[in-house]
């Protein structure tokens, strides 16, 4: 014989379950007065910062790429609308925003321009290739190691050896500026390569700097500029 407990066990079971990763609804409130957005709170901190900054990485600011991840679609309807692309390279978790290159005679570009110098480019170039070549491991690199990565130039115009040492300085400086080369904790000679540089040397930027180093390497100049977004 049954008891009747077993019956209302049985009705229970029967019962719609309760979604318990549902998140509760929330009413969006204004940050401020007068503030009309229909984007959360967090969408809108990490427009702000994808505007601002070169770049957003999962390594450096793991609630911001989450965020990049989570309103991906939103905010490149926003970055669209002002010509804006947004870019997230997943493999090496890091997302930025590039100008859209097409003709417009009322445009106006936004992002600011970041011409790099011959040596600069090279540098550049060199530290992309070791990026490739590490996988997913942490590149490292002393200011000593970076000056011997132009030990084979031998351009006429800096055989000055203070001056070819400066122009070396100056390229390492440029990229830390840029965010390219981070400074390391332990050592202020030593500097981590971050992930973003494979975003922005793609392989056509790297044939044509290939090219320019090879001039270097056999006595020429190279004078052209790479220019990337900020």
């Amino acid at each position: 014989m049954k008891h009747p407990l077993d019956a209302d066990i049985a009705d229970f079971s029967s019962l719609p379950q309760v979604d318990q990763a549902a998140r509760t609804p929330h009413t969006r409130r204004p940050r401020f007065d007068g503030d009309v957005s229909e984007l959360p709170d967090r969408a809108c901190w990490t427009l702000q910062h994808l505007l601002t900054r070169r770049y957003i990485s999962a390594e450096s600011d793991r609630d911001l790429y989450t965020w990049v991840l989570e309103y991906r679609t939103q905010l490149s309807v926003r970055l669209a609308e002002l010509d804006l692309l947004l870019r997230v390279v997943e493999g090496s978790d890091v997302a930025f925003v590039e100008q859209a290159r097409y003709e417009s005679a009322r445009g106006v570009k936004l992002l600011r321009r970041e011409p790099l110098g011959t040596y600069d480019s090279i540098l550049a170039l060199h530290l992309a290739q070791m990026m490739r070549a590490s996988g997913d491991h942490t590149v490292l690199i002393s200011r000593d190691e970076v000056h011997g990565l132009f030990s084979g130039v031998l351009n006429d115009v800096d055989r000055d050896t203070v001056t070819f040492t400066a122009r070396i300085d100056a390229a390492i400086a440029r990229l830390a500026g840029l965010e390219i080369l981070r400074k390391s904790r332990d050592d202020e000679d030593s500097y981590t390569v971050s992930p973003v540089i494979n975003a922005v040397m793609t392989a056509s930027v790297i044939t044509e700097l290939q090219q320019q180093f090879e001039m270097l390497l056999n006595g020429g100049s190279a004078t052209d500029e790479v220019v990337l977004d900020a």
